[in-house]
């Protein structure tokens, strides 16, 4: 049981992980990461992909749009999207967010949704949305542990997304 416990600390409190923005060769990994959910991996390719070159998007969905990639050793773990919008009040959306089983509770989705944070701020959108299934119980504390709020039925939101950063500074 202990050298359990040491490995995952080795694991996710001395890792490598990297974040940055994505690239077009990166449109597969997150799609497998993507598939993981739901769909197909040629689905969110056509999907992902589209959505990068803005081809594909969303309800009231303005540009720009970003993506940033979690990887741990140049293999991506995790992934989030968000662009500007006019959806229900807010100004900007978080699209997705997808990080692989095996790398939850390390700390890489806190990490992804505060470079998507950064990057609202930086666009002055801060009023930021997010579809979350009431049933979707994790991603709902998750959302929630980071300060979103109901927005209705279906949908939370951050009034400032901006806090994302205080709390975590």
């Amino acid at each position: 049981m202990i050298f359990y416990f040491a490995k995952l600390i080795n694991k996710f409190c001395m890792n490598d992980f990297h974040y940055r923005k994505a690239r077009d060769e990166d449109i597969i990994p997150m799609a497998q990461v993507r598939e993981g959910e739901w769909g197909t991996e040629d689905y969110w390719i056509t999907r992902i992909g589209g959505y990068m070159r803005g081809e594909h998007h969303p309800q009231h969905a303005l540009m720009p749009r970003i993506i940033f990639v979690a990887e741990d050793k140049e293999k991506i773990i995790g992934f989030i999207a968000g662009h500007l919008t006019t959806r229900l009040g807010c100004n900007g959306e978080l699209e997705w967010i997808n990080v692989i089983p095996e790398y939850r509770k390390s700390g890489v989705a806190s990490e992804l949704l505060y470079h998507l944070a950064k990057w609202f701020v930086e666009q002055k959108s801060t009023k930021v949305c997010i579809d979350v299934a009431a049933e979707n119980i994790p991603a709902q504390k998750f959302y929630r542990k980071h300060g979103a709020k109901n927005l209705n039925a279906h949908w939370l939101f951050w009034e400032d997304v901006g806090e994302i950063i205080n709390n975590e500074e």
